[in-house]
């Protein structure tokens, strides 16, 4: 950048070893990126700096925060000995330690919003996914799936699917040429491994109200992106499986539902996507070819995403094609294996002829990056090693007092901490055996609030700045309409599975 001032078009990385700014153009950030670095190297102050970046740009952002240290970007920084002589070097930098506009989310509502979906939001090739189940009983899930769609039956959460599941059994004949999937053996495989899922937890993801994407995607009141925050550091641990099939989730619902953006001054959103090697673990290999198709495709609605992983091994081959930013920290090497991978890794990025990459990347202290950025043109630009700039929120985690207050001055505050529960296939199932509503259910109540398919295309057709429609399959009544976004979320990962 020479001695350009950096500015909101841009997104500034750092600083080179003469103390010029490394930074790549914000209109080039929906090119996605990669944070990688042996543990304690600093990628998460990294992916705290650019969360920073974005958001002064007017970007939202939606990361995990999986050491509990992230959400110190709601506090104001106090920088101190090292950190304060980086800045103090980087005088171009303009640093004041200021708090950021944050949203804390959490799957079981504890240290942040309640956060769900659906099971007909989710449907079933990622449930199927996440339920780890084989061939078999996966075809037996699609066909229950069906039956829902045919019966009018809406599966908001597991209680619902479980309700069906016993309704086929006692009722086979509902499959009609499907019968030869619901095996006996399936369908109980089928319930076992939802009560696996239930002992983990994991039934606190899927209910109602379901996360809305506007709200994602809205900005604060002063014009900065709001940078949402998924208190992940126990479920990454206790419930890996459920933490990686909710971010693909995501990325295939705002596939669906944003509209084509074109080429624009900056993206509508980031996605840090934090132990990224959880997104492709065990994953079926034709869900794993949609996912690398959504990351090539979604770039052009306006979505930037973002790896953060230890090693750039840890992604498949076409994902790692198509990243623009890359940002590597130190790695260390000590077997054959790993001297092998770290060559690697200095051959994926253009060489630069004042330094040895390969050399410089056991070399690299904490916050110290070696840096690949695009071009003005979308080319690939000359590796270089970067000062990573220190961010002006907190480097460190919130106090619970402070993430108490936090939660409290949310705009989201009540709109998603109760729970709504309202009829759907349970309620619908146990009246049809003659047992009654059920005191937990509502019916018509929820009803009422929700939009029609109609009104929600309205919505959609009438907001030319791109934001998302409101989740639709498990809050529409109307059949059709759930068959409709069903079949487009089949189309995009991997519903030429289902019979």
């Amino acid at each position: 950048m020479g001695d350009k001032m950096p500015d909101s078009s841009q997104l500034v990385i750092g600083a080179d070893l003469t103390g010029q700014p490394i930074a790549q153009a914000m209109r080039l950030a929906n090119r996605h990126g990669l944070i990688a670095g042996a543990t304690g190297t600093g990628k998460t102050v990294t992916l705290q700096r650019l969360a920073e970046a974005f958001s002064d740009a007017g970007v939202a952002v939606f990361a995990a925060d999986i050491k509990g240290d992230l959400c110190g970007l709601g506090a104001a920084g106090n920088p101190q000995g090292k950190v304060a002589e980086r800045i103090a070097g980087m005088p171009w930098l303009n640093h004041a330690p200021a708090a950021y506009p944050v949203t804390l989310w959490d799957i079981h509502g504890k240290s942040g919003h309640p956060l769900r979906t659906t099971l007909s939001e989710m449907g079933p090739l990622l449930l199927g996914s996440l339920l780890e189940l084989t061939d078999s009983q996966q075809s037996a899930l699609y066909a229950a799936f069906k039956v829902a769609d045919r019966e009018g039956l809406l599966l908001l959460d597991l209680k619902d699917l479980k309700a069906l599941l016993n309704h086929l059994r006692d009722n086979p004949q509902l499959l009609g040429d499907d019968s030869a999937l619901m095996t006996t053996g399936s369908s109980q495989a089928l319930m076992r491994r939802l009560s696996s899922l239930e002992q983990q937890g994991a039934e606190a993801l899927f209910g109602e109200p379901a996360l809305q994407l506007q709200d994602i995607l809205a900005p604060a009141s002063d014009g900065r992106g709001r940078i949402h925050l998924l208190d992940a550091s126990r479920l990454v641990h206790e419930a890996p499986k459920v933490y990686a099939t909710f971010l693909l989730w995501l990325l295939a619902e705002l596939f669906e539902q944003l509209p084509e953006r074109g080429d624009s001054e900056k993206p509508l959103l980031a996605l840090f996507f934090d132990e990224a090697h959880l997104l492709f673990a065990g994953t079926p290999k034709a869900l794993q070819e949609r996912l690398e198709q959504v990351v090539r495709l979604i770039r052009s609605k306006g979505v930037g995403v973002y790896f953060v992983t230890q090693s750039p091994g840890d992604l498949p081959d076409d994902v790692l094609a198509q990243l623009g930013l890359r940002i590597q920290h130190g790695l260390r090497a000590f077997t054959a294996k790993e001297q092998k991978s770290l060559r690697a890794v200095a051959e994926g990025f253009r060489p630069n002829p004042a330094f040895d990459a390969l050399a410089v990347l056991t070399e690299l202290g904490t916050g110290e990056a070696l840096v690949g950025t695009l071009q003005e043109k979308g080319t690939p630009g000359m590796v270089q090693r970067v000062l990573v700039a220190p961010p002006q929120s907190r480097i460190g985690p919130l106090t619970e007092a402070e993430r108490g207050a936090l939660i409290a001055a949310s705009p989201l505050q009540g709109r998603y901490d109760k729970p709504i529960d309202r009829e759907s296939a349970y309620e619908v199932l146990m009246n049809r055996k003659g047992l009654g509503p059920q005191e937990d259910a509502a019916p018509g109540t929820a009803d009422a609030a929700q939009p029609s398919f109609v009104d929600r295309a309205g919505e959609f057709l009438g907001t030319p700045t791109g934001r998302a429609l409101k989740s639709m399959v498990g809050q529409m009544a109307n059949q059709m309409g759930r068959q409709l976004v069903r079949g487009l979320m089949g189309s995009l990962l991997g519903g030429s599975k289902r019979k």
